[in-house]
């Protein structure tokens, strides 16, 4: 049975975690005292789930987070901090702390330490999320007890809704574009003097091509501008949506 621990403390650990070629000491104090943390956990760097769902999109809302009071997002896995440093370099997830849980005291602690020796990890944390307050626990999403690897409420979009149902969304922009193309860069330049963050999607990058731009787009010219999964346009009409909204 997992172990949800809402009104304690998090547990008393030590991290040793590589900064700058150093060692250094993180300890739980350290990192909870006197803040508003959130805490997401999860089986292993690199791994599907945690690289293309989990990790993104907290990155992707911690600005929102932080409106809330929230003074740290913190991704722990049972990983050395050789791996924990490595992913984070691959995942560019600069708002967010990589905590490495290296021995899996701290998930043990939280009784949320799991044998995955079937699929070869050994142990392993539970994916769960969790608010921590001055280092009590306030609220915490635990994954359900299911085959797999379950991803189902400790998602950053359940945390959100439970701090605060009613904050706005950042839009979600994706930009279709090729090197060379002065629209493009004007409409990355018309995005950035708005602070808003956007994705490119580069053709002749990783296989992507023209048909790979007229299959999804329907057009054949770029850039091709997308907001929230509805296309905007090119350039001239980003700079006009962005006249109407912003």
């Amino acid at each position: 049975m997992l172990q949800n621990k809402e009104g304690q403390r998090v547990p008393v650990c030590a991290f040793p975690v590589r900064v700058n070629n150093e060692w250094q000491q993180w300890t739980s104090d350290g990192l909870f005292a006197g803040k508003k943390v959130i805490v997401f956990a999860l089986p292993g760097a690199f791994t599907p789930t945690c690289s293309s769902t989990h990790l993104p999109r907290y990155n992707e809302l911690a600005p929102v987070f932080k409106q809330h009071g929230i003074d740290e997002i913190i991704c722990l896995s049972v990983n050395d901090t050789f791996v924990m440093n490595s992913w984070a370099g691959d995942q560019q997830a600069d708002n967010i702390r990589f905590l490495p849980d290296g021995n899996g005291d701290f998930s043990e602690g939280m009784g949320l330490l799991v044998d995955k020796s079937d699929i070869g990890f050994g142990k392993r944390s539970w994916r769960y999320s969790m608010l921590v307050n001055d280092g009590v626990i306030e609220k915490m999403f635990i994954e359900p007890e299911e085959p797999g690897d379950p991803f189902k409420v400790s998602d950053a979009d359940t945390m959100l809704n439970y701090l605060a149902p009613e904050a706005k969304l950042p839009a979600r922009i994706s930009l279709f574009t090729k090197p060379g193309c002065p629209h493009c860069s004007r409409a990355k330049d018309a995005l950035a003097a708005r602070g808003l963050k956007y994705e490119v999607i580069e053709l002749g990058h990783d296989g992507l091509s023209y048909s790979s731009l007229a299959a999804v787009t329907g057009q054949g010219t770029t850039p091709q501008v997308y907001v929230d999964g509805q296309r905007i346009g090119g350039a001239d009409e980003l700079e006009a949506w962005l006249a109407e909204n912003n």
